[in-house]
């Protein structure tokens, strides 16, 4: 192989694989990255089995040839060269990788040492919009358990309607839904006119997130036996889906909150980041106590001390109280825009449903358990 490239051309696609190269693994081919040349370009691959993704860049190729090199230094050399051409040539079981007047040359691994992953294209495709999968990414993916025994509670669930699409997330004690419709989509094509369910992993949720937050059109998603692939601006995010049952969700979501009370968000953020200071540092629980008029947020700590802010709102119904994660609420008020946000309530012991008010281009549900203390 022998061939040279711009630097920011090699950059761009190089820092979009270090999410998905493993620095610590049993199988040290994984830290790799395939490169293949061929024709005007160079293509890349990274694995860690659950993960890939496919990208390319132009290249002026003077011998084509495929070989692996260690994703991380790859990405850190090229990083730390100036802005210029870089040459990278097969030399001796290694490669050299050069720029102006640096020179280095690098370790490869066995490329035949590389796993194989699947190409996709036999299964119907469908097209998501850009905008929409963007929003509903971001809005679940903090809401994915990172250590659950319960091993399909580690992603969140993709369905995919004719004329809309779903992403939902739990840890058990909170759901975030986020729903998008997918306009002008026909409900005819294949696959398409059927519900489709798949459960995706944290980490891919992470990476497309990634993908999505450059260039606009829509993405190309394809379900295949055992992978999920989402083709974004000419890249290829490969991905295992869990295989397990993801529970009901929409029986989670209660449906007879019948107190209403209106926020403004940047009020409440920052009234339960104080407040939260003095919490509990283990429970992190905050108390909300809902009055004629007024709600106002309190926390103590036998160890800390206790802190209150109140917060004028338009309520006139029974005066309660109810307990909730600080860590949980700000999560959501950091993953909304709007100006003002609801909470619906029944009862001190039942899920409290937050909702951004006025949100345009999605529906956004997020369900909180409150806490007994």
């Amino acid at each position: 192989m022998e061939l040279v490239a711009r630097k920011n051309d090699l950059l761009r696609e190089l820092q979009l694989f270090q999410g998905i190269v493993e620095r610590k693994n049993t199988i040290p081919i994984l830290a790799n990255v395939l490169m293949e040349a061929k024709g005007e370009e160079v293509r890349f691959l990274a694995t860690d089995l659950e993960v890939g993704l496919r990208s390319k860049c132009a290249a002026s190729v003077a011998k084509s040839g495929s070989l692996t090199l260690p994703a991380k230094k790859f990405y850190e050399i090229i990083k730390s060269l100036p802005e210029t051409d870089i040459r990278i040539e097969e030399d001796k079981g290694g490669v050299k990788v050069a720029a102006d007047r640096f020179d280095s040359r690098m370790q490869t691994l066995p490329r035949e040492d590389f796993p194989t992953l699947p190409e996709g294209g036999n299964a119907p495709k469908a097209t998501l919009p850009r905008s929409g999968l963007k929003e509903m990414v971001a809005k679940t993916q903090f809401a994915i358990t990172g250590e659950d025994t319960r091993y399909f509670l580690n992603g969140a669930l993709f369905v995919l309607y004719p004329t809309s699409m779903s992403l939902v997330a739990t840890d058990g004690h909170r759901l975030a839904l986020v729903t998008v419709a997918r306009e002008g989509q026909a409900a005819n094509r294949g696959a398409e006119a059927e519900e489709v369910r798949a459960i995706l992993p944290k980490k891919t949720l992470g990476e497309l997130g990634r993908l999505l937050a450059e260039g606009d059109g829509d993405i190309r998603y394809e379900r295949g036996e055992n992978h999920l692939f989402f083709e974004v601006g000419g890249r290829m995010l490969i991905s295992r889906m869990i295989d397990g049952q993801f529970p009901a969700y929409e029986r989670v979501i209660p449906k007879g909150n019948d107190k209403h009370i209106e926020f403004e968000r940047d009020r409440l953020t920052n009234a339960v980041k104080r407040v939260a200071l003095l919490s509990n540092e283990r429970s992190r629980a905050v108390k909300f106590q809902i009055e004629n008029g007024k709600v106002e947020v309190t926390s103590s700590s036998p160890d800390l001390g206790e802190a209150h802010e109140t917060l004028p709102v338009d309520y006139s119904g029974e005066a309660m109280q109810i307990c909730f994660n600080a860590q949980y609420v700000l999560d959501f008020l950091s993953a909304v825009a709007t100006d003002v946000v609801s909470l619906d309530l029944k009862d001190e012991v039942s899920q409290a449903v937050m909702k951004p008010v006025g949100a345009e281009g999605y529906d956004y549900t997020y369900v909180i358990m409150p806490m007994r203390v």
